[in-house]
C-alpha cells in the first residue's frame, strides 16, 4: 500500500507501484529542487493537480527561478528528477558522487578566480549555491534519515510497516473536480463522481456516503479532516476529470482522512467505450487499498461491465444530472435524456432505471396522473431488469411501484431487499425499504432503515425529514418533533419540516402551535397540494372549520387547472370530521390508484372512520395483510 506525503512522491508511488530505491532517490530530488529554487517542484491548488503533475509534467528548470545556480546542478536535478526510474540516478553513490564532483569544480572556479581568502583570513562566506551544494553533499548521507523521520514517499511506512493503523470501513467520494474549464460539461463530472460512489456502494463491508451529502462540498474548500468528521467516514477519495473528445483522463486519489495521509493514487486514460470497465477497475482497487474482502457475487457485478455507446453514455448523464435537481421541469428533461440514451443503445439498462425514476416521481409529485406515469415507469424498470438483473436501482424502482402502485405487497418487498443487497450503501434503497416497512406496520425496522439512510447520506435535510415522517407515523411524536427540529437546523427554509411540525402538534393536541407550523409551509407554497390538504386537515382538527373549507375550495378549484391527488383533499375531509366526504374521496383515490393511497392503513385518521365498514372493505381491496 503506497501511503506518505504527496508533495514528495514519485511518479511510481503514485501509480501505486512497488517502490525501491531510486523511488527514494526521486524524492530527495524534490527536496534538493525545493532547497535550490524555493519552490516545489510539483503544486497545485488540489492533490488530483499535484498528481497529475508529478505523472505528466516537467518541474520548471530550476536556473529559470535561480539564475544563480550552476548549469551542472540543473543537470543533476534533472537526473533525479527523472518520470522514468529506469533514466534516474540509480544508487545514492552516484548522485552523491556528482554532487562531491560539483562541489570540487565549484571550489577549483573560486581559486582560479582569485576568490580564494588570503592565508590566515577568516574564511569567506561561499556563494548561496555553493552552500547549496555542500549541504546536499552532506545531507545525502543522513537522507534516508531525514526521509523517514518526515515519512517522505511512505518510506518510514515501508521499513517499519503500518501496523496499528485503524482500519477503513466508511468513506465518501468528493465531487470531482472539472479540469476541462467548461462549465456545459459539469453533468459530465457529476455523472462521474455519483458512478463511482454506486460502483462502491455495491461492496456489502464498506459504508458510502451517499451522492447528494458529498456533491454540497463542490467547490467548498475545508480541510479534508474536517470533511470526514462532518461525513464521519474514515477515509475520502477526491480526484479529477478531463475530457476530450471521445477520451477521458481520470485522477483518483484516497486519502486517510483523520491524518490526511494519502494512500493510493491512479492516473486512468480511456476510451468513452470503456468508461463503465473504468469505474468498476477503479472501485476494485480501492477495495483492494484498503483491504476490504469482496464477496464472489461483488467481484463478479464489479467485473460485469461492457463496451457502452459514448453517445448513450452521455445522455444517460444528463438524464440523471436533470433528475436529481428533483423539479417538474429536471424531470421532463430527464425524461427527454434517458429516451434519446435508449435510442442510441437499446440494451443500456441504467438508461430504463433512470426513465423508471423519471415516471415515478412525476406521478409522487402529482404532475401526471399515476394510471398515465406508474405503467411507463413499471415498463422501463422491468425492460431494465431484462437487461441486468443485478441493477439495485432498477429493483429498488420496481418495488416502490409495487407497493405505491399495484399494492402487491409481497412482491415489493422482495424487490426492495434485492436493492438493499445489491448496493447496501444506496441511501434510495434504504429509504423506499423503510416506507414501505412504515406501511406495513413494522416500525421498528421502518426506524432502523431510516437510520441507516441518513448514516449513509447525513446531510441532505430530506433523510432527516424523512426520519420525522416516519417517526410520526409511528406514534412517537415527541421523537419527531425533536428531529424535525434538527431539520431545520440544516434547512430552514424546508417547507416539509414546518408541515409535519403540524401534523406532530394537532396529534397532541397543541392546536395553536399545530396552526403556526402549517402557516409557514402554505406561505411558502400556497399552490402546493400535499402542503394543502394535509395542514387542511390540521386547521378541521384545530377548530378553524371555515380555513379548512377555504383549503378545500382551493383544491378543487386546483383540480379543474391540473391533477390533483384526490387523497390530499380526503385527508383534509378527515380533518372535518366528514366520515361520508372522506370515503368518498378515498373510492376516487382508489380508482384511479392514487400515488399516497398506500399508506392508508398507515394513516392517522379518526378512530370514526377506521371502524367504518366502508374504510376496512377499502384496506381488503388494497390486497393489505390483517
Amino acid at each position: 500500500m503506497t501511503v506518505g506525503t504527496f508533495d514528495y512522491m514519485s511518479p511510481e508511488q503514485v501509480r501505486a507501484e512497488e517502490p525501491d530505491a531510486r523511488t527514494d532517490l526521486f524524492s530527495f530530488g524534490l527536496v534538493l529542487y525545493e532547497m535550490a529554487t524555493g519552490r516545489r517542484a510539483f503544486a497545485g491548488d488540489s492533490v488530483a493537480m499535484i498528481f497529475d503533475a508529478i505523472l505528466n509534467r516537467a518541474p520548471i528548470p530550476p536556473l529559470r527561478i535561480n539564475p544563480e545556480l550552476p548549469p551542472e546542478l540543473e543537470k543533476i536535478l534533472s537526473k533525479a528528477l527523472e518520470k522514468d526510474r529506469a533514466l534516474r540516478y540509480q544508487t545514492a553513490a552516484d548522485l552523491k558522487a556528482d554532487l562531491q564532483r560539483l562541489k570540487r569544480d565549484t571550489e577549483s572556479a573560486r581559486v582560479g578566480a582569485g576568490l580564494a581568502p588570503p592565508a590566515g583570513a577568516q574564511q569567506a562566506a561561499p556563494l548561496h549555491w555553493g552552500r547549496l551544494v555542500v549541504a546536499a553533499t552532506g545531507v545525502l548521507v543522513a537522507v534516508f534519515g531525514v526521509l523517514l523521520g518526515l515519512n517522505v514517499a511512505g518510506l518510514r511506512d515501508r521499513l517499519l510497516g503500518r501496523a496499528g493503523a485503524p482500519r477503513i470501513q466508511s468513506l465518501a467520494v468528493l465531487p470531482l473536480q472539472n479540469l476541462m474549464g467548461d462549465p456545459q460539461q459539469e453533468y459530465f463530472v457529476d455523472g462521474m463522481t455519483e458512478a463511482l460512489i454506486t460502483d462502491l456502494s455495491k461492496i456489502s463491508a464498506l459504508k458510502v456516503i451517499s451522492r447528494t451529502s458529498v456533491m454540497q462540498y463542490k467547490g467548498v474548500k475545508k480541510p479534508l479532516p474536517q470533511i470526514a468528521r462532518e461525513l464521519n467516514v474514515d477515509a475520502v477519495i477526491e480526484g479529477s476529470v478531463l475530457r476530450s473528445g471521445e477520451h477521458v483522463r481520470i485522477t483518483a486519489q484516497l486519502i486517510r482522512a483523520a491524518t490526511d495521509e494519502h494512500l493510493w493514487a491512479e492516473t486512468y486514460d480511456r476510451d468513452l467505450r470503456d468508461i463503465l470497465a473504468l469505474q468498476s477497475e477503479v472501485a476494485r482497487t480501492v477495495a483492494q487499498q484498503i483491504k476490504v474482502t469482496l464477496t464472489r457475487q461483488e467481484q463478479t457485478r464489479l467485473a460485469a461491465t461492457h463496451p457502452v455507446n459514448p453517445g448513450a453514455h452521455d445522455a444517460y448523464l444528463k438524464g440523471r444530472y436533470y433528475l436529481n435537481k428533483w423539479t417538474e421541469e429536471g424531470f421532463k428533461k430527464g425524461i427527454e435524456h434517458f429516451q434519446q440514451a435508449i435510442d442510441l443503445d437499446p440494451t443500456y439498462a441504467p438508461a430504463y432505471a433512470g426513465l423508471a425514476d423519471c415516471y415515478s416521481l412525476v406521478a409522487g409529485f402529482g404532475l401526471r396522473p399515476p394510471k398515465d406515469a406508474f405503467p411507463l415507469a413499471k415498463a422501463a424498470a422491468r425492460k431494465a431488469l431484462e437487461l441486468d438483473e443485478t441493477l439495485a436501482e432498477a429493483h429498488a424502482a420496481l418495488g416502490q411501484i409495487k407497493f405505491q402502485f399495484d399494492w402487491d405487497w409481497f412482491g415489493a418487498e422482495q424487490e426492495l431487499k434485492r436493492a438493499v443487497e445489491l448496493n447496501p450503501s444506496s441511501s434510495n434503497a434504504h429509504l423506499n425499504y423503510n416506507v414501505y416497512l412504515a406501511v406495513m406496520g413494522r416500525s421498528d425496522e421502518s426506524i432502523a432503515e431510516a437510520r441507516r439512510a441518513l448514516d449513509l447520506d447525513p446531510l441532505t435535510p430530506t433523510l432527516s425529514l424523512q426520519l420525522g415522517w416516519i417517526l410520526y407515523y409511528a406514534r412517537r411524536h415527541d421523537e419527531s418533533i425533536a428531529q424535525l427540529r434538527k431539520t431545520l437546523q440544516l434547512a430552514p427554509n424546508l417547507v416539509g419540516a414546518n408541515m409535519e411540525l403540524g401534523w406532530n402538534y394537532a396529534e397532541k393536541r397543541m392546536y395553536p402551535e399545530a396552526v403556526a407550523e402549517c402557516q409557514k409551509a402554505i406561505e411558502q407554497l400556497p399552490e402546493e397540494q400535499v402542503t394543502l390538504g394535509s395542514c387542511g386537515r390540521v386547521y378541521g382538527l384545530a377548530g378553524k372549520r371555515s380555513e379548512a373549507l377555504d383549503l378545500l375550495a382551493k383544491l378543487k378549484r386546483m383540480s379543474e387547472q391540473r391533477y390533483v391527488d384526490p387523497y390530499n383533499i380526503a385527508w383534509l375531509c378527515d380533518g372535518l370530521k366528514d366520515n361520508n366526504l372522506t370515503m368518498e374521496w378515498l373510492e376516487r383515490a382508489y380508482k384511479e390508484h392514487s400515488a399516497s393511497l398506500f399508506g392508508l392503513k398507515m394513516e392517522i385518521f379518526s378512530d370514526s372512520l377506521r371502524s367504518d365498514p366502508r374504510f376496512q372493505d377499502l384496506l381488503r381491496r388494497m390486497n393489505f395483510p390483517p
